[in-house]
């Protein structure tokens, strides 16, 4: 008789966000995990003890799984506006290219979800915009750091909302096109401080892919 594998919360993560990558959140079922991972329903359940909980604990999955190596990226590049512009493009490309993913992350009630734990009480917009992005600005150019706050805050709910309607207009604007919108705003934005700024979107665009 051959050993039993043991589930890890860790393979039942796994197999939950596959189900979420590809059919959606509602499809992130007891019964749908544990046939995905060719066991009972009872592993699944003694990990997590409740589907609220699971949900919970795969939004930060999903959340590292897709924006995990985001900052990497951005400390990799030579300046700052490459630094924030391939910040855009990622995020644009999770929308892109995982749907389901972004939706449960970005678009679904997340205090349903994950309760209180990530803002409490307080207002999303009292949090720092894109704190990498921020430290990168600030080490570069001698510019208040509040101005600098608040382009960069202007810049990402621009592409938030620009993410949220291709979403929702089933991905029909070309993807170059999109990211060359955001690019646009924001060196308009950026500009504005006083930074100097070059049209290299396509040699941005290209190194990104």
């Amino acid at each position: 008789m051959g050993r039993r594998t043991q589930i890890t919360k860790e393979m039942i993560l796994e197999a939950s966000y596959e189900l979420l990558e590809e059919h959606g959140i509602e499809a992130v079922q007891i019964k749908q995990i544990a046939a995905k991972l060719g066991c009972s329903t009872q592993p699944v359940s003694w990990q997590f003890g409740s589907m609220a909980e699971l949900k919970k604990e795969l939004y930060f999955y999903a959340g590292n799984k897709v924006f995990g190596d985001l900052e990497g990226k951005m400390r990799a590049r030579k300046d700052a506006i490459e630094a924030f512009f391939v910040s855009g493009l990622h995020y644009l490309s999770i929308a892109i290219d995982h749907p389901n993913v972004f939706r449960f992350i970005n678009v679904d009630d997340t205090r349903e979800t994950i309760g209180e734990s990530i803002h409490g009480e307080k207002s999303i917009f009292s949090f720092q915009f894109d704190e990498e992005a921020l430290n990168i600005f600030a080490a570069q150019y001698d510019i208040k750091i509040e101005l600098l706050s608040e382009m960069i805050r202007d810049i990402v709910i621009y592409t938030h909302g620009l993410a949220l309607m291709m979403l929702f207009d089933g991905g029909k604007l070309p993807r170059k096109e999109a990211c060359r919108m955001v690019y646009n705003f924001g060196s308009k934005l950026i500009s504005q401080l006083g930074i100097k700024t070059e049209d290299r979107f396509e040699e941005i665009y290209e190194s990104y892919k």
